[in-house]
Parts: structure tokens; C-alpha cells; sequence
């Protein structure tokens, strides 16, 4: 299966994140509430499991590895400022849809540098054994991960130290309003 690959699978989750945009673009007004926490969750865990375990192999394995994570990262912390300040406006603000369309051209043009410049380099330098890990490492990391965006913890020790813990209270809550019945 291609998504062992952590690489392969990173990439279909950007294709997964692309859709995700479309779907809440398109989405009836009752419903864009409900897929743009569905693109939140996405690209919350997606961004931390990258932090956690990609970033630091790629900035130890890669040429110039510090700088080629140095841009992910600003890219990153951007990303997440816009998706935290469209999370918490919510998809009533009168400027949601225009905020929203600036997120998505700096998504698209952040997964387009990782896949070019990181990805693509990380696939040569590595082998099929480290990527198998590393898909392993990314799906375990996803699973604890936070699933808002958090500004500023864009490395393995803020995502450790802070991540963690605000990843057990959000999947509690959640739980707890899939409970009740609230999105």
C-alpha cells in the first residue's frame, strides 16, 4: 500500500485537504459550519504530525535541511494564525469566505514547497525502511495530536509539551458534543 510511504501518504493527505476546501466552498450555508471543522481537524493534525516527525528528519538527513524546515515552518505558523482566527470568527463573520480563500492559496502554497522542496528530497535521501517508519511515527503523532490550530508550537518539544495536553482536552470535548448532538 502506497500509504506506508510517508511521503505518499502526506501527499494524499494534501489532495484530502484540497477536496476539503472545495467541500466547504460548496457546501450549503447549513452545512460549511460542519466542513470547515472537518478541514480544522485536517489540517491541525496533519501540521503537527509534520512538525513532530517529518520536520526534524528532514532537517538532520537534508542538505541545508535547517533552512529548507526554517520556510515550512514560517509557512506553517502563518497558516495557522489564519485557520485559528477563521476558527474562532466562525463561518458567519461577513469576511469568512474572503479570509477563507487567503487560507487556502497559503495552504496550497505551503504543500506545494513541501512536496518540492523537502518531500521530493527526503524521498532520494532516504530509504524505503525510514519512510515505512516515518509513516508509522506520522499516524501516531496524528492520533495524539491536536485538532485546532495552536500557533508557535511548531516544533516537537512545544508540540510535546503543549500539544499534548490540548489535544486530550479537545478530542474530549469533542466527544462530548458529538454526544449531545452539536458539531
Amino acid at each position: 500500500m502506497a500509504e506506508h510511504d510517508v511521503i505518499d501518504l502526506l501527499m494524499a493527505q494534501h489532495g484530502q485537504i484540497r477536496d476539503l476546501f472545495d467541500e466547504v466552498e460548496q457546501a450549503p450555508p447549513e452545512k460549511a459550519g460542519e466542513a470547515f471543522g472537518r478541514l480544522t481537524r485536517l489540517l491541525s493534525v496533519h501540521e503537527t504530525a509534520e512538525e513532530e516527525v517529518v520536520h526534524p528528519y528532514a532537517r538532520h538527513k537534508l542538505d541545508n535541511g535547517q533552512g529548507v524546515v526554517g520556510d515550512r515552518l514560517a509557512e506553517e505558523h502563518q497558516a495557522k494564525r489564519l485557520l485559528l482566527d477563521l476558527h474562532k470568527a466562525g463561518v458567519d463573520h461577513p469576511e469568512f469566505w474572503e479570509r477563507l480563500a487567503e487560507l487556502r492559496t497559503a495552504v496550497t502554497a505551503h504543500a506545494r514547497s513541501e512536496e518540492r522542496y523537502e518531500f521530493a528530497r527526503l524521498r532520494e535521501s532516504t530509504s524505503v525502511a525510514e519512510r515505512r517508519a516515518m509513516a508509522a511515527a506520522v499516524r501516531a503523532a496524528e492520533a495524539l495530536a491536536p485538532t485546532r490550530p495552536h500557533p508557535g508550537t511548531e516544533s516537537l518539544a512545544m508540540n510535546v509539551l503543549v500539544g499534548t495536553p490540548l489535544a486530550i482536552a479537545e478530542r474530549a470535548r469533542d466527544l462530548i458534543r458529538k454526544g449531545l448532538g452539536r458539531s
